[in-house]
């Protein structure tokens, strides 16, 4: 390796300012936003990636083919200012400047509410810029302060704050990972936050190869603290970001990145899946005692995932094929579900084994990627053989890909793709991919083909029902998976750390701008969870975004809600809160779509003034009105909670108890109950449907109120439609824009409404506290003991 040091400015142009490096590099900066400036460097003036396919600013369409590195299209691109004086250059927006020092070295400020600038962060004081002298892997090296903490990195095991722990960025399948340990998982998220006492900011590396994260466990004696970045191959090429909080920084990221999708309703419902239905030689009679069983024990259910046992020969695995020994009628089986009121996703592999039916016809019009050295497919390990990767990078195994999507799922009845073991490990790193007519190492874009992957699917489902919006999921990708699909945190093993380190893991991901996740609830691999385990996880997974029991145990038995018939109707109470709460969710879900808000939030997120929160804690958010406080401990049947001190103050959820914010607290925590608090100053939707959605079948909604103690005012809106259509771009949606009065006297409700849509339900219930004695107004008018309305007499 050697540094970079010496620099000189070369010029500016519209939104970029180019710099010569050491007389052969080049160095870029485009100001990008006021709080948001890029650097890109190239060595000896050559990019190694020309395009981008992780960037799509404020909702720009990327194409297939990649977005050219050198665009600024989709930025404001405002206005700055650029001063040279002695060795040093600065450049500055109206928040956010930069400066160049000699050796090579940037220095970050920020503008206070004053317009003062204000340290923010920097380089580390030498050798800040390295790159390989004959290899590719670039360095990038910033000075770190022991107060710093470190937010992101995606799906990373161990505790939230990432300060002093060495991260990897490598696609893998890690079945039965240690959840507070093993390292790297199945992303690659090369973006974190750092919030330190004055503000918070984020740096995001527009690297696909395998890099790897220091932040703060290395120690080097001639730099001072230091945090890192290395990548093996690829360009330096990053984005700064600035936020006053560090939910401002994920916001700017997920804008940088691409919109949350919006899903329908029916995604949030409890999915069921496990790998013994599909795996049995009775496979279709086994999928519909599932069925009968979510009926007979009244357990809601919305969709299923079937596994990829379905398309066997023998013991393995051929995507796209069909089994029909174990699956006679897949039509059949679509239209049963349906008529229960359920969907079915299929798990699809973007891998094709050696002798799968059709891998000669793969072959033959190459759609596969091709071996570094010989004029063949590559060949991998996957799964019980060896097989080759399919190259999203090459249009014809898009369209090969789409089609069958199309023929072999979609005509048959199935609603949505489960893109599945798609980590693309690759031995050969120098496979050749086609790269869209520019050859292309697999080492540099790997995280790329399951991006590639699951956006074919998603074309897939919108051109073959273009009026309904789609649903997907996918195990592996990259920045801008969030555009596609809804994800999940793969193969954990069961046990009580897994339980604790996933949600740890969940709110990583969401501040990586990965909102819509979940977990295996029970656990995917190991012997089954015991009754209380299993109790404790599905209270815990019911207050994620996605909630699906997921198994493949050690032992060969099957995680069910039904599992245990001594806590099944724990079960079934807690699956009912879920679907009880399903209005609030789907609310979550459309701002994270339309207003980038994580759906999962550790508390600090909305109480950084308060120290305490930042503190390693099982609890969290899920949006800005429930604080969850999981048991994930053997035996605890009591649970002390911290409450983050909002000024408000929290409400036990079931008792409807006040208590103040700012303290500890212990709650009630029996087996049959999850620890809840609602933020006092909250409208909670509910639905009195227990049962798979419908929006038909909705007759009533009911809001629980939860009024400030004493004086306070909040606005707050509520979003709903048909839960399935597009027809909220057309305005056919209902949102109701609510502000909460609170005096010691009287609790007003004032609500307007937005959309064209109208709800099977007509009436909206208002439930207070027990214990309040304040009477409610609604639009100036008081509530009788009833407390409905009309939504018709809104205007």
């Amino acid at each position: 390796m050697k540094p970079i040091t010496n620099w000189k400015l070369l010029g500016v142009e519209n939104s970029r300012v180019e710099i010569e490096c050491d007389d052969r590099h080049r160095l870029y900066f485009f100001v990008l936003e006021p709080n948001v400036i890029r650097v890109l460097l190239k060595k000896n003036n050559t990019l190694q990636l020309d395009n981008s396919w992780c960037i799509s600013p404020n909702d720009t369409e990327t194409g297939w083919e990649g977005r050219d590195r050198m665009s600024t299209e989709g930025f404001s691109c405002p206005d700055f200012q650029v001063f040279e004086q002695g060795d040093q250059l600065t450049i500055a927006t109206a928040a956010l400047r930069v400066t160049l020092s000699t050796p090579l070295k940037l220095t970050w400020e920020y503008a206070d509410e004053a317009g003062q600038w204000q340290y923010l962060a920097s380089d580390r004081q030498s050798g800040a810029y390295m790159l390989g002298v004959k290899s590719n892997d670039v360095h990038h090296y910033m000075a770190r302060d022991l107060s710093d903490k470190y937010y992101g990195l995606g799906e990373k095991t161990g505790d939230l704050n990432r300060h002093g722990s060495r991260y990897q960025m490598r696609n893998i399948d890690a079945m039965g990972y240690d959840a507070k340990h093993t390292d790297p998982l199945y992303k690659h998220v090369p973006f974190y936050i750092a919030k330190t006492t004055q503000a918070s900011f984020g740096v995001f590396y527009d690297n696909l190869s395998t890099s790897w994260f220091d932040l703060g466990n290395e120690l080097d004696n001639y730099h001072g603290y230091y945090r890192s970045y290395h990548a093996d191959e690829g360009d330096l090429d990053f984005y700064f970001m600035y936020g006053d909080k560090v939910v401002d920084v994920t916001k700017t990221y997920v804008n940088l990145t691409g919109r949350t999708i919006f899903g329908p309703k029916w995604s949030l419902g409890y999915s069921g899946s496990t790998m013994l239905y599909t795996d049995a030689e009775n496979a279709q009679e086994q999928l519909g005692d599932f069925i009968k069983h979510c009926d007979n024990h009244s357990m809601p259910c919305d969709s299923f995932q079937l596994s990829s046992g379905y398309t066997s020969i023998g013991n393995k695995r051929y995507v796209f094929n069909w089994n029909t020994s174990k699956v006679p009628d897949p039509v059949k089986l679509s239209s049963d579900f349906h008529q229960a009121g359920l969907k079915l996703a299929a798990n699809i592999k973007p891998c094709l084994l050696q002798d799968h039916p059709r891998f000669e016809e793969v072959a033959s019009q190459n759609l596969f990627i091709q071996d570094s050295e010989f004029d063949a497919p590559e060949s991998s390990q996957f799964w019980d053989d060896s097989g080759s990767h399919l190259d999203f990078t090459n249009p014809n195994t898009v369209q090969w890909w789409k089609k069958n999507v199309t023929e072999q799922l979609l005509e048959k009845g199935i609603d949505s793709t489960w893109n599945d073991n798609n980590e693309y490990e690759v031995w050969d790193s120098d496979a050749r991919c086609a790269g869209f007519g520019k050859q292309t190492p697999i080492k540099l874009i790997r995280p790329l083909q399951p991006l590639l992957m699951m956006r074919a699917s998603y074309e897939a489902q919108m051109e073959f029902a273009p009026s309904l919006r789609p649903y997907l999921i996918s195990r592996s990708g990259c920045p801008g998976m969030q555009r596609y699909v809804q994800t999940w945190s793969g193969d954990n093993r069961t046990n009580w750390q897994t339980l604790r380190y996933n949600t740890r893991m969940g709110l990583g991901m969401s501040l990586s701008g990965l909102y819509n996740i979940g977990h295996d609830v029970g656990g995917f691999s190991g012997d089954r969870p015991d009754p209380e385990l299993f109790v404790r996880w599905v209270q815990n997974g019911v207050m994620h975004p996605r909630f699906t029991i997921h198994s493949w145990n050690d032992d060969h038995t099957v995680n069910e809600p039904w599992m245990y018939p001594e806590v099944t109707p724990i079960i079934r109470e807690a699956m009912a809160l879920r679907y009880r709460l399903m209005p609030y969710l789907y609310d979550l879900l459309w701002k994270a779509h339309k207003h980038h808000e994580p759906m999962l939030r550790p508390t600090f997120l909305d109480h950084e003034s308060d120290e305490r929160t930042y503190e390693e804690s099982d609890d969290f958010l899920l949006g800005k009105d429930l604080l969850v406080a999981s048991v994930v401990e053997p035996e605890q049947r009591t649970r002390n909670v911290y409450l983050p001190d909002n000024g408000d103050g929290w409400y036990d959820f079931h008792r409807k108890t006040w208590y103040a914010g700012g303290q500890d607290i212990t709650l009630p925590a029996a087996l049959e109950e999850l620890p809840l608090l609602a933020r006092a100053g909250s409208v909670i939707p509910t639905s009195n449907r227990i049962a798979h959605v419908d929006a038909g079948k909705e007759t009533l909604r009911k809001f629980l109120v939860f009024p400030h103690k004493g004086t306070g005012q909040r606005h707050i809106s509520i979003f709903d439609d048909d839960g399935l259509t597009t027809g909220y771009l057309n305005d056919f949606y209902l949102q109701l824009n609510i502000i909460l009065s609170s005096d010691l006297s009287r609790i007003d409700l004032t609500i307007s409404r937005e959309g064209k849509w109208k709800p099977a339900y007509e009436d909206i219930a208002f439930v207070l506290p027990e214990s309040e004695q304040r009477d409610l107004y609604v639009n100036g008018q008081l509530m009788t003991s009833s407390k409905v309305v009309r939504l018709s007499g809104l205007v």
